[in-house]
């Protein structure tokens, strides 16, 4: 795998397992300290989130999950991308693999994921953080970006094209993490992202909302667009107890825009501090 080095990342090893009735794939950052289970959102596998788990790895035991669909999951027309099916994934994977009182940090679809997951009150989940989910549902207000865009992002990735076409997107990626979404673009099941962006339309998970009992914290991108202040409110209604951070300088994608204040959110809600990025020797 060439997006993820071990050297001073904290990287151990990329396997899979079968747990929910399919192949899903997952890397492993640090080994030590409390589970967390990290899920990516709507078309990103999990090696473009392995920059961040080098980073959360000096405090958790870190599971990057490739969701169903995405990556090195198992992918085809016979699989059920809904809502619930990725949930039931994530709470089989960590029963699989025996991981007690962890965590799930989800973004956005991902954040989608640990919501319903949470209300199913699974054991040996004991929190949740949700960044940036997206809010949209019936009789709301529609997901800002649009599948159309998504769904030519991947088809390029596919026919190999997509780098050029990444390079001239508005928002400015690392060139590190650029070249990783263009090289696992095209691991994206098109219909496993179609059936997501339907999902964020039609599946209310304000709903779930209050019936969840573990703690859970929610970071918001300042300039995502995604949560409104309004939005913040409602959350805050339906879950008193969640505790709230903000991200004001970035957007969507937080983990890129404004990483190290990405990651002051994600600490202050585990209660821990992220150091700063390893220098190379």
């Amino acid at each position: 795998m060439t997006s993820v080095e071990p050297q001073k990342s904290g990287f151990l090893y990329g396997k899979h397992v079968r747990a929910n009735g399919i192949r899903q794939h997952y890397l492993r950052f640090g080994g030590n300290g409390p589970a967390l289970i990290l899920v990516p959102g709507i078309a990103s596998p999990a090696a473009m989130w392995a920059f961040v788990a080098a980073r959360i790895c000096e405090h958790f035991d870190v599971y990057v999950l490739d969701v169903r669909g995405r990556g090195l999951s198992e992918a085809g027309d016979h699989l059920d991308y809904g809502l619930d099916a990725c949930a039931q994934d994530v709470t089989a994977f960590a029963g699989q693999l025996g991981l007690k009182d962890y965590a799930i940090v989800g973004h956005s679809m991902g954040a989608r994921i640990a919501i319903r997951a949470a209300r199913g009150k699974p054991a040996g989940l004991a929190r949740i953080v949700l960044i940036d989910p997206p809010v949209s549902g019936p009789g709301r207000r529609a997901y800002p970006s649009p599948l159309a865009k998504l769904l030519e992002l991947i088809a390029s990735g596919k026919r190999g094209e997509v780098e050029d076409r990444l390079r001239t997107e508005p928002s400015v990626w690392p060139e590190a993490q650029l070249l990783t979404r263009a090289e696992w673009l095209c691991t994206c099941d098109e219909r496993s992202v179609a059936v997501t962006h339907r999902s964020f339309h039609e599946d209310d998970v304000h709903s779930d909302l209050p019936h969840i009992t573990v703690p859970t914290g929610l970071i918001v991108a300042g300039r995502g667009g995604v949560i409104q202040a309004n939005d913040e409110s409602e959350i805050a209604t339906l879950l008193p107890s969640i505790v709230i951070r903000r991200v004001e300088t970035a957007g969507h994608q937080m983990q890129i825009d404004d990483l190290e204040g990405f990651l002051a959110a994600l600490g202050w809600i585990l209660g821990v501090k992220f150091s700063g990025p390893a220098t190379q020797a």
